[in-house]
């Protein structure tokens, strides 16, 4: 990350809303020429006003979903991170100015209240055996579980079904393309941990969410782990080998399909490769929501004697 030169001086004000944001920066002179190299994210100013000799002010008015910012849901925070960023020339060159923007949220509250707050939206959580809330401790014991819980809004959607498509353990909350990674589910569900593990997804309760028991491991032990995973809310009458949950039977050493066990022929190809038919990509695709988050930091110890 680019740290603020000493040349620019810095006055940012941040006011974080339930479902918005407002980011008011009152820019450098050096950096008025034009507007339109400065970010928040990937959204350009909402507004701009020249202060004269006093620089200017950019005004960012967006919604929490807009603009690239990234999620990260602890067992007591959710929290919204992004960056101001001053590009005097377009990419590959990095930003000549960068300033971090922060949302802090009370997950405990935000959970209470999660159908409407995230407006539509999928949302994952690490809540305690109990299911009362966002659990209390990130700490977890090598071998015991640890939950974590996904789900969807169904209101104003047609019915959907909850997926996570791919969720990989990592000891840092970016990951770069040499950042070692543990895999957790691959290949378009396939839950592959559960294969050297207890790990597994229960059944459901409703279409709308999905539990996934992840049974600690030795990855990383003793150090802060993060979890990144994608969720996907698609059309339950759309399945195929790219969308679908699976489970690892080690009695029969076959894959099974979450929801259908007559489905299992989905998941035959979790032990090669699972691809679609040449349609859209899910991203775009209108049957469905997706969503990257990260869940962390967990910190697996070893059990005590």
């Amino acid at each position: 990350m680019s740290t603020p030169s000493l040349l620019f001086s810095i006055d940012v004000q941040i006011t974080c809303g339930e479902l918005s944001f407002h980011v008011k920066w009152k820019v450098d002179k050096s950096m008025t020429g034009n507007p339109a190299r400065l970010f928040l994210g990937s959204c350009l100013a909402s507004h701009f006003s020249n202060l004269s000799n006093e620089g200017a002010v950019a005004d960012f008015y967006y919604g929490l979903d807009d603009c690239g910012f990234r999620r990260m849901a602890t067992w007591k925070y959710l929290v919204y991170e992004n960056k101001l960023n001053y590009r005097p020339l377009p990419k590959p060159h990095p930003p000549s100015f960068s300033y971090p923007v922060r949302c802090v949220y009370d997950s405990r509250k935000i959970y209470c209240f999660s159908w409407s707050y995230y407006n539509n939206n999928l949302h994952i959580i690490i809540p305690p055996d109990n299911f009362s809330g966002p659990a209390e401790s990130n700490v977890f014991p090598l071998g015991s579980f640890v939950p974590i819980w996904a789900g969807v809004n169904q209101q104003a959607h047609q019915p959907l079904l909850l997926l996570l498509e791919e969720c990989v353990a990592s000891t840092t909350f970016e990951i770069y393309p040499d950042t070692l990674t543990y895999p957790l589910i691959t290949n378009k569900g396939c839950l592959v941990d559960g294969k050297k593990s207890f790990s597994k997804f229960l059944p459901r309760y409703h279409s709308s969410s999905i539990i996934l028991h992840l049974q600690a491991f030795r990855f990383a032990l003793g150090q802060k782990v993060f979890i990144h995973c994608k969720l996907i809310a698609w059309d339950p009458d759309n399945l195929n080998e790219t969308k679908k949950d699976c489970n690892y039977n080690k009695a029969t050493g076959e894959w099974e399909f979450l929801d259908d066990p007559f489905q299992s022929s989905l998941c035959q190809c979790c032990d090669s490769a699972c691809q679609g038919c040449g349609k859209r990509d899910t991203d775009s695709a209108p049957q469905g929501l997706v969503l990257k988050s990260v869940l962390g930091p967990l910190t697996f110890t070893e059990v005590s004697p």
